[in-house]
């Protein structure tokens, strides 16, 4: 019982498959794992997109204005929030898993 617990605390507040992992389901924890880290770049991928207007006008004329990164992230701000839903749906996702494995010898 007090694996489990570990496991789930590690799940909640560490990284997502880490608790499957902890408890010895490997294949579960690797794609849950591999699944944030690829949600992870790909919202790296989206800051850094939006950005990149602001980027080049930095290095362009060296004077950078917060209200141009502020409008720069807002044009990817719908797709920026899909990716975090995502991330989230992720996590709930590992929890769940874990404890509706709970049950399980």
């Amino acid at each position: 019982m007090k694996k489990k617990r570990i496991a789930l605390l590690l799940n909640a507040f560490i990284l997502p498959g880490l608790g499957q992992l902890y408890l010895g389901r490997k294949v579960m924890g690797i794609a849950i794992v591999m699944v944030l880290n690829l949600l992870l770049l790909i919202a790296l991928f989206v800051v850094l997109k939006g950005l990149s207007p602001v980027i080049a006008a930095k290095m362009a004329s060296g004077a950078l204005d917060t209200n141009q990164v502020l409008a720069a992230l807002h044009n990817v701000a719908g797709f920026g929030k899909g990716v975090l839903s995502s991330i989230i749906l992720v996590w709930v996702f590992a929890l769940v898993d874990l404890v509706r494995h709970w049950a399980d010898p």
